[in-house]
C-alpha cells in the first residue's frame, strides 16, 4: 500500500505538472537517472528540466499493471500519452519503466527506462513553413520583447504567453528559440533572468538585497530553481558570484 501511494502521488505531480511535486518525491540528495539520454539529475536540476519539459510536453501519465515493491525498493511500468486537447495529433505516445530506491518516504534514487520516438524532436518542425528570413525576424523580435519588455520577469511565462508577445505561433516560437538559438525555451528565459541576476549582484553598495529577493525579482518562483539555473549558466552559485565583485580594497 505504501508503494502504491507513492507512486499515485508521484504520478500526479506529474499529471500537474508541478515540477517542484515531481522532484519531492528525491531526497535532498537524490539523483534522478534518464537512461535513454544518459543524464543524472539531482534535486534541483530536475526542477530546472521539468519546468521546460511541461512547457513543452502536454502529456498524461498512468501506471501499466501490478507495482512490484518490497521493503526500500518500487518497480513499474508506465505509459504516456497525450494530454486531452493539446493539439494537433503530432505529440507521441510512449511506454517506460521506472526503478526507485527509498529511503523512509522519498527516493534516493529513480532510474527511468523509454522508449520515446527519438525522431520525434527531429521532425518536429519539418512541416512549419517558417522561412530562415522570417525567422530572423522572430529572432529579432523576440530578443526586443525580452531586452526592452523583460517579458522574463513574468516567473509564470509560457511559450503560449510569450508567442503572443512576438505575435507568431507557438510552434514558430518555439522553433525560432529551439534551432533559431539552440536553446530549450526555458533555458533561453532562464538565460535572460540570470543575466539580470549577475547585474543585480554586481551592485557594490549591496542594494539588490538578499539573493533569495533577488531570485524572485528576475522571475524564478523558487530560490532551488534559481541557483540551479545560476550555476548551470554561470558555473558557480550566486553567492559565490557576488563574492567575485566585491573589489578588493586598495594597499
Amino acid at each position: 500500500m505504501r508503494a502504491e501511494k507513492f507512486v499515485e502521488s508521484y504520478f500526479e505531480a506529474w499529471n500537474h505538472t508541478d515540477p517542484e511535486g515531481v522532484a519531492n518525491h528525491l531526497t535532498a540528495d537524490g539523483v534522478y537517472t534518464d537512461v535513454p539520454l544518459n543524464i543524472r539529475r539531482t534535486h534541483d536540476e530536475l526542477i530546472v528540466t521539468l519546468n521546460d519539459f511541461f512547457a513543452g510536453f502536454p502529456h498524461r501519465y498512468e501506471v501499466i499493471g501490478d507495482i512490484v515493491s518490497n521493503r526500500n525498493t518500487i518497480a513499474f511500468q508506465y505509459r504516456v500519452c497525450p494530454a486531452k486537447g493539446s493539439g494537433d495529433g503530432k505529440l507521441s505516445s510512449y511506454r517506460g519503466a521506472e526503478f526507485m530506491t527509498l529511503d523512509g518516504d522519498a527516493a534516493v534514487t529513480i532510474t527511468d527506462y523509454y522508449d520515446f520516438p527519438i525522431n520525434a524532436q527531429k521532425d518536429k518542425y519539418a512541416k512549419s513553413g517558417l522561412r530562415r528570413q522570417q525567422m530572423q525576424a522572430y529572432k529579432e523580435r523576440l530578443e526586443e520583447v525580452m531586452m526592452s519588455q523583460q517579458a522574463y520577469l513574468q516567473p509564470n511565462l509560457t511559450l503560449p504567453v510569450l508567442a503572443k508577445s512576438v505575435d507568431c505561433s507557438v510552434n514558430h516560437l518555439s522553433q525560432v528559440i529551439n534551432a533559431g538559438f539552440n536553446v530549450s525555451f526555458f533555458d533561453y528565459v532562464n538565460r535572460h533572468r540570470v543575466d539580470h541576476a549577475r547585474a543585480l549582484l554586481s551592485e557594490i553598495d549591496g542594494s539588490s538585497g538578499a539573493i533569495l529577493k533577488i531570485a524572485f525579482s528576475v522571475g524564478f518562483n523558487s530560490n532551488s530553481a534559481f541557483y540551479a539555473a545560476f550555476k548551470k549558466h554561470v558555473g558557480m552559485t550566486p553567492a559565490q558570484y557576488r563574492k567575485t565583485q566585491v573589489p578588493v580594497p586598495a594597499q
